[in-house]
């Protein structure tokens, strides 16, 4: 089990069909080992390489800014800042669809 201090995780958005949060990575933080319930997008802001911890798997994931991504409902995992940099992201959960 990880060690490290917890993101920064600040919502800017929370209304019926999508949350907004705010992912703020410094050196030695994480996200601790999660499940996403809704389908999301991340749209990295600040450029950095992160650990991604799954059940499979640990690899590193590199986020650049203007190279946005997708993952379904169900992703588990933990991210982890491993580097001496702080990096960020935005993340946009859909709680359901526009109908």
């Amino acid at each position: 089990m990880s060690e490290c201090a917890p993101a920064i995780a600040t919502v800017q958005i929370d209304n019926e069909f999508t949350r907004v949060t705010e992912w703020r990575f410094p050196p030695g933080t994480e996200t601790g080992m999660h499940v996403h319930e809704m389908d999301y997008v991340v749209v990295p802001t600040v450029a950095g390489t992160l650990t991604v911890v799954t059940p499979e798997e640990t690899f590193a994931n590199e986020i650049v800014p203007g190279a946005s991504y997708t993952r379904s409902v169900g992703s588990e995992h933990n991210v982890i800042n491993e580097t001496d940099a702080e990096c960020a992201f935005v993340e946009v959960e859909f709680k359901q669809r526009r109908g």
